[in-house]
């Protein structure tokens, strides 16, 4: 989000993925477990791009799908989210983040004459550590200091989330568990551009390598896109309009190698997003993700995703 000021809330620019990506993407799979969108500057804003000092933020989000044939055997997973980021500038060209996520999981049997109940479960979640350095950024130049800058991030989601849960002494369905259990390398490229004193663009692609857990599940490697354009509404509110991608590979459900059919593929989503300044340096977030192009194997349903968000600036440039 954007780095609250006295009397003025900075443009907040978001992640946004390109229709054009969608098309021109080969045919893939989509993880049954990724999410659109660029999670840090959705926290931060730009100041996740430049402002040293730490920041915090603290996120609710709510993830719903359907896998399977319904006239066979389908589950519906309803996932709630709670995240808190962590986040450390030592100047404006190096910062540290760890991104940690409790997750509440609910899988139910639909279809097929199975009238077996949910499966509900809860923990911690993978936490994530990455390191982001700018790579490049324009002179410093007039009002708006230096219009653009490119940053790369690269980090660990770590396998230490909870991914042993049991139901009736067996192990419960790889999507009821709130962690992978594996390790994933992640990395991405970002570029904010201020357009003017009152909007800016916001650009990142980033790739996440998928690891294989112990019980010889993993979920598909993700590639992200996104594109946003964000616009001043109000002295203390920001509007911003994405579009996230993401296109991902089948998950592999044992160590042999065998592939479900009913994940991976291709997503775009629109995402409308409202920030507004609440003052002493708290902003609060609100945005909902709709899905407005799919291109997803087998049978599979995601439905919107919604996020509410609260972050604490302790320290400003």
């Amino acid at each position: 989000m954007h780095r609250p000021r006295t009397g003025h809330l900075p443009l907040l620019a978001l992640t946004v993925a390109t229709g054009s990506l969608w098309l021109a993407a080969p045919e893939a799979r989509a993880c049954s477990i990724c999410r659109c969108g660029d999670a840090t500057f959705g926290a931060l804003g730009r100041d996740a791009y430049g402002a040293a000092g730490f920041h915090l933020a603290f996120d609710w989000e709510r993830f719903d799908k359907q896998e399977g044939d319904p006239a066979d055997e389908a589950e519906a997973q309803v996932e709630q989210r709670f995240t808190t980021l962590v986040s450390y500038g030592f100047n404006d060209r190096l910062a540290v983040r760890l991104r940690v996520p409790y997750s509440i999981r609910s899988l139910t049997p639909v279809g097929g004459g199975d009238e077996m109940g949910p499966t509900d479960t809860s923990g911690l979640s993978d936490p994530e550590i990455l390191g982001q350095v700018r790579l490049w950024a324009s002179p410093l130049r007039g009002p708006l200091g230096r219009r653009a800058a490119l940053s790369m991030s690269a980090g660990v989601k770590t396998p230490w989330g909870r991914n042993d849960v049991q139901v009736d002494a067996e192990r419960a369905d790889e999507h009821a568990q709130p962690g992978t259990g594996s390790t994933d390398l992640l990395g991405s490229l970002a570029l904010l551009y201020l357009i003017d004193e009152r909007s800016a663009v916001f650009a990142s692609t980033g790739y996440r390598r998928t690891g294989e857990n112990d019980a010889g599940y993993r979920y598909g490697s993700t590639f992200l896109a996104n594109l946003a354009y964000e616009r001043k509404l109000h002295p203390a509110v920001d509007g911003v309009l994405e579009l996230n991608f993401r296109h991902a590979g089948r998950d592999q459900v044992d160590a042999s190698g065998t592939l479900d059919d009913d994940t991976g593929g291709a997503l775009l989503y629109v995402t409308p997003r409202l920030a507004a300044d609440l003052g002493h340096g708290l902003v609060l977030r609100a945005a909902v993700q709709v899905p407005l192009a799919r291109g997803l194997n087998g049978f599979q349903e995601e439905r919107a995703v919604a996020n509410v968000g609260l972050t604490y600036l302790f320290a400003r440039r």
